[in-house]
């Protein structure tokens, strides 16, 4: 089963430039959480018609998020296309990705599951809260890896427990055990999804070919930023502040102790795959016997998110 979650016909005709505006936006997605809810769906025995609305849903709530986070941090592209704040205008950038949210929760009171529709509210409320802790961050040279880690799990974390919680609900599973598992790894795979994320503004295993040092001169500092920093003095790092290139950051740290605390950022996150695993042992405990290949499936996600490999 192939889900196309937006298709014009999804939104008013009158409203051409809302549509073109989505049309750029969903065009060049890779529709990563809608497959993964494709794919925890394919064990449940759910109907295509829920299929779809789970994935239209989760894929509206994350563009939305994208429209409102590219307008906060001004990023000039997404998806290797001129963001749509800078090709629409930032009102039209603000009413898009509102309008995805409203109708998100039409859709959702359509199908008429008030747990759903709770815990889609519920996530949503999380996004927005992390946003605005994470603006609060800007420019904080002293952040902490638990600091931002809060942020990840109301951000990026929130969406992965939507994807793989959603499901269950929308099956009428609400076993307490199977959802305590869920949102454990959910949180987990969304901590190593924002770490690697981190790793790609240094050039880390960058295939995606993302900007270099985007976060940090705009004045952020992320995960691996915070990492790489913790022991520096404050010369260092006021040095490190103002690094313009991959150049510059190995004459402040030096390229051989660069690579050295990346391996122990990997280190470090290789213990959170290793807690993720054990919740995996967990979950198929309590899953249905035509249930378990879930659990096959889940256990190589992140090896996809945080290695970046398929």
């Amino acid at each position: 089963m192939n889900i196309k979650v937006y298709a014009p016909e999804d939104f008013p005709s009158y409203l051409p430039k809302l549509n073109a505006l989505y049309d750029d936006l969903f065009s060049h997605g890779k529709g990563f959480r809608a497959k993964l809810i494709q794919q925890i769906s394919g064990h449940l025995s759910l109907k295509p018609n829920q299929v779809h609305l789970l994935a239209q849903t989760i894929e509206f709530i994350h563009n939305a998020s994208l429209l409102h986070d590219d307008l906060i941090d001004r990023s000039h592209l997404r998806r290797d296309k001129t963001a749509a704040w800078l090709k629409y205008t930032p009102e039209y950038a603000v009413l898009a990705g509102d309008y995805l949210l409203a109708r998100v929760m039409v859709n959702l009171s359509r199908y008429g599951n008030l747990k759903l529709i709770q815990y889609t509210s519920e996530m949503i409320s999380d996004l927005l809260e992390g946003e605005w802790i994470q603006d609060s961050l800007i420019e904080d040279w002293e952040v902490s890896l638990n600091q931002l880690d809060r942020v990840h799990d109301l951000k990026t974390a929130s969406l992965f427990k939507w994807c793989i919680r959603a499901p269950f609900i929308a099956a009428e599973n609400y076993n307490e055990n199977i959802h305590n598992c869920l949102e454990e790894m959910g949180s987990l795979l969304g901590l190593l999804f924002q770490r690697s994320d981190d790793l790609l503004d240094f050039d880390i295993r960058n295939f995606e070919g993302k900007a270099i040092l985007g976060d940090l001169k705009s004045g952020y500092m992320n995960s691996f930023a915070t990492f790489l920093t913790r022991d520096m003095n404050e010369r260092s790092r006021a040095k490190f502040r103002e690094c313009q290139s991959m150049s510059d950051i190995y004459a402040v740290i030096g390229e051989t102790e660069f690579f050295a605390r990346l391996e122990d950022f990997d280190a470090h996150n290789k213990k959170v795959i290793a807690l993720y695993e054990h919740h995996c042992s967990e979950l198929k405990k309590y899953l249905k016997s035509e249930e378990q290949g879930l659990v096959a499936d889940l256990s190589h996600l992140p090896h996809i998110l945080y290695w970046r490999k398929v």
